[in-house]
């Protein structure tokens, strides 16, 4: 099955374009070096927690709202390899301070896809 690498960050809701924009671009060069797919969902939903919940885990502010994204690799071989080129990609930021939102406070995993219908 394939391999995918999640994310949940906050984005002030002042640069919902500029993270498009931003996310749109990554998207371009994951897919260059084998991503099957890029997702990113602007949240419109998100309901906080009472011990939990996406806007808790990120330490969502108010005037920010709660990204949860995706990439889908064919395997993790293929994720594995793509990740140091994806980094050193010159058309992404090195800096993560110029990146439309607080990357410190950005939550990220790889996972084994178990089912998927």
């Amino acid at each position: 099955m394939h391999y995918v690498d999640g994310f949940v960050l906050a984005v002030p809701q002042a640069n919902q374009e500029a993270y498009r924009k931003h996310a749109d671009d990554a998207a371009a060069v994951f897919k260059e070096h084998g991503a099957l797919e890029v997702v990113e969902c602007w949240g419109d939903d998100v309901p906080e927690g009472k011990l939990t919940s996406f806007t808790m885990a990120v330490k969502r502010e108010e005037n920010e709202a709660a990204v949860f994204s995706w990439v889908t690799w064919p395997s993790k071989e293929v994720r594995d390899a793509a990740w140091p080129k994806v980094m050193e990609d010159p058309r992404l930021p090195k800096d993560m301070s110029a990146m439309p939102f607080d990357g410190k406070r950005m939550i990220y995993g790889g996972f084994r896809m178990i089912v998927h219908r």
